[in-house]
Parts: C-alpha cells; sequence; structure tokens
C-alpha cells in the first residue's frame, strides 16, 4: 500500500504541475481549474489514497463498478462523476451516488434522471455532452448530442425537478472536422458554453480535456480536466 501511495501521489504532484504549467500560460488562476480523477476500473483502495492525497472529485463510467466503489467510500469527502454512457434503467442507482452526471444527450435521460433524482430527495447536477463529431443522426461516436440540440435539452434539464444545469462536456472527437485538432474543439466548445449562459447563466462548468491534452482543455477556457491514465497508470484490461 505505501509503494502504491507512493506511485500515485508522484503521479499527482506531475499532474498538478502540468495543470499549473498550463493555467500560467493562459494567464489563469490555478483554482479556475478543478481537476476531477477518472478512477474506473481502479479498485475503492485507490480512491481511498487519493482522497488522502486531497482529491476531492471522482468520476466513473460503468454504474456497476461505481455503485459499490462509491458505498466503500461513503466516508470520504468526494463528489462523484459519473461520465459514461448512461442507460436508462442504471439511473435509479447512479442518482444513489452521483453528484454529477457528465453524459446528458437525450430526453428520455433527463426525465428519467429527474424522476429518481425526486424520489430519492436529491439534487444532480447536469453536464450536457456535446457531440462535436456528430453525423446526420445527430449523434456522435462516443455518445453526446449535436450543437444545435444543445438549446433544446439545456431548457429540458433546466425546468426538470431534482436537476440542475451546470453546464458542458465533450470528449476530443476521433473522427471528423475536430480530429487531431484538440484546441480547436474545446474552443468550439467554449463558444457553446457562452451561448448557453446567455439564456442559463449558472450552467458555467465545462468539462473537456483528459491526460493527453489536459493542457489544450486548459488553454481554451475549461473549468474542469478529467484525468485517469496520468495519475492512476495504464489501465487493467477489462474482461
Amino acid at each position: 500500500m505505501t509503494d502504491r501511495r507512493t506511485e500515485l501521489a508522484g503521479n499527482l504532484a506531475t499532474v498538478e504541475e502540468r495543470i499549473a504549467r498550463a493555467c500560467a500560460a493562459a494567464g489563469r488562476a490555478r483554482d479556475e481549474v478543478t481537476l476531477i480523477v477518472v478512477t474506473k476500473t481502479y479498485p475503492a483502495s485507490d480512491v481511498r489514497i487519493l482522497a488522502e492525497l486531497g482529491v476531492r472529485h471522482v468520476a466513473e463510467n460503468r454504474d456497476q463498478d461505481a455503485a459499490p466503489k462509491a458505498a466503500e467510500c461513503a466516508d470520504l469527502p468526494l463528489k462523484w462523476h459519473f461520465v459514461g454512457q448512461l442507460q436508462t434503467n442504471k439511473v435509479r442507482s447512479v442518482v444513489g451516488y452521483a453528484d454529477v452526471v457528465q453524459s446528458i444527450d437525450r430526453d428520455r435521460l433527463v426525465t428519467t434522471l429527474s424522476k429518481e433524482a425526486v424520489r430519492a430527495g436529491r439534487e444532480v447536477g447536469c453536464l450536457i455532452q456535446v457531440a462535436l463529431d456528430a453525423g446526420a443522426s445527430g449523434r456522435g461516436e462516443r455518445g453526446g448530442v449535436a450543437a444545435e440540440g444543445i438549446e433544446e435539452l439545456a431548457d429540458l434539464v433546466a425546468r426538470s425537478p431534482g436537476l440542475r444545469l451546470d453546464g458542458l462536456m465533450t470528449v476530443a472527437p476521433l473522427t471528423g472536422e475536430y480530429a487531431g485538432r484538440e484546441q480547436a474543439a474545446f474552443e468550439r466548445l467554449m463558444d457553446l458554453s457562452t451561448d448557453l449562459r446567455r439564456a442559463h447563466p449558472a450552467a458555467t462548468m465545462v468539462s473537456a480535456g483528459m491526460s493527453a491534452d489536459l493542457e489544450q482543455a486548459v488553454a481554451a477556457g475549461a473549468t474542469h480536466v478529467r484525468v485517469g491514465t496520468a495519475v492512476l497508470g495504464v489501465r487493467p484490461r477489462l474482461g
């Protein structure tokens, strides 16, 4: 455990330094960017070490992994983010532990989340996942809604009981006009965030950037970066 703590502390320090340098280069204060550590596939023991090292935001993308882990770590001062594509039959479970769902991309998910949040007596933060690679279907390769669909979906979240519209999220696309142009993709997301905040001023959160491209996200103006591998190491293969 001591070796793992040393490894995580070193990795975390390196990531913190990267964020600090990126903020300085962009003329931003370090406290403008929140680090979310993506703990998917890693055990609750790692989450516990991260909490001891000062991490306060963690993310998961599979409910079957996240629910027991969150329960095991319920005593820790953590904010849990759900970042994966969310099936409606998993919503009741996710509402039990997630403070923020970052993958809102369709009406039915919003209405189901609202119903379960009200039932549980909770308020769940919501980010509209934007698909910058959306094709004719209006959806992206890894979920998300096309830019044209943001306004309608955001309005639905904003008027749904038990939900709070927090902002936007994206994943740098692998195809389409933004493939290989991470900073341009994140700058596009910031423009969409500006548009959103005209109607919803409190929706200030912009979640973008991961281990490989967090600097570009910070340069573009992201408020939250989602970092997994750079902190926890190369992920075990899922069986």
